[in-house]
């Protein structure tokens, strides 16, 4: 095979996310009971999520500490950082760029099923829509959400669930980051309050052609 063709071959592999990718079916492992009965009446039907925004253990290349949720919207990932150069990957639905937040923040507190409370833009932004919405299964911040802090102020920023997992790998969301419910109950069970959040900007993480954040390889716990 030519230089270029193995060129031309890597290049493939790095578009199509496969550097020697193995996926981990998710798991309820980590469920309460009040989880599994939410879970088995959603309100939505189970999503086919592409497989590169399946969970995965990734090579991870920026030098973050272990502990630490890296928000790459570029690419439509979010890592927690593991040990030695490694980190899991999880496919989102990220804010559309006008409503982004980037920069780095703390996990401020967690909430398990949290009731969702609309601003006035959202509320502008979306027309008629309720002023408060209980916690379950019809709620757009799915299973459990991570409150996003900059010193003591609230950023309004969240990493939650969704009860819309057909839109993973996409930009729509209200700015928030947005994972299936079964992976943002693996993410808390995992994180803790006061946890570092590095939100990159626009233009800093991945792209097929630049993968400077993480190559795939390994498998999901």
């Amino acid at each position: 095979m030519t230089p270029r063709a193995v060129g031309i071959l890597l290049l493939g592999l790095l578009a199509g996310g496969c550097m020697q990718s193995t996926l981990e079916p998710a798991s309820t492992a980590g469920f309460t009971e009040r989880d599994k009965k939410l879970l088995a009446s959603t309100p939505y039907e189970n999503a086919t999520i592409p497989e590169p925004y399946r969970r995965h253990i990734v090579d991870y290349h920026r030098k973050e500490a272990p502990g630490t949720i890296v928000v790459d919207s570029d690419a439509r990932y979010l890592y927690y950082v593991l040990p030695n150069g490694k980190a899991i990957r999880y496919g989102v639905t990220v804010g559309e760029e006008a409503l982004a937040f980037s920069g780095v923040a703390r996990v401020g507190r967690k909430e398990e099923w949290p009731s969702w409370t609309p601003t006035a833009d959202i509320k502008k932004r979306l027309g008629n829509i309720p002023s408060y919405v209980a916690g379950g299964p019809h709620n757009p911040m799915g299973a459990r959400a991570l409150y996003i802090h900059e010193g003591s102020r609230d950023t309004l920023y969240r990493v939650h669930g969704t009860n819309q997992p057909e839109y993973i790998g996409h930009a729509i969301s209200s700015g928030c980051i947005r994972l299936t419910n079964e992976d943002v109950i693996d993410l808390y069970n995992r994180v803790k309050v006061g946890s570092p959040v590095v939100v990159l900007a626009p233009g800093h993480g991945d792209s097929p052609t630049n993968p400077q954040v993480a190559f795939t390889g390994g498998r999901a716990g």
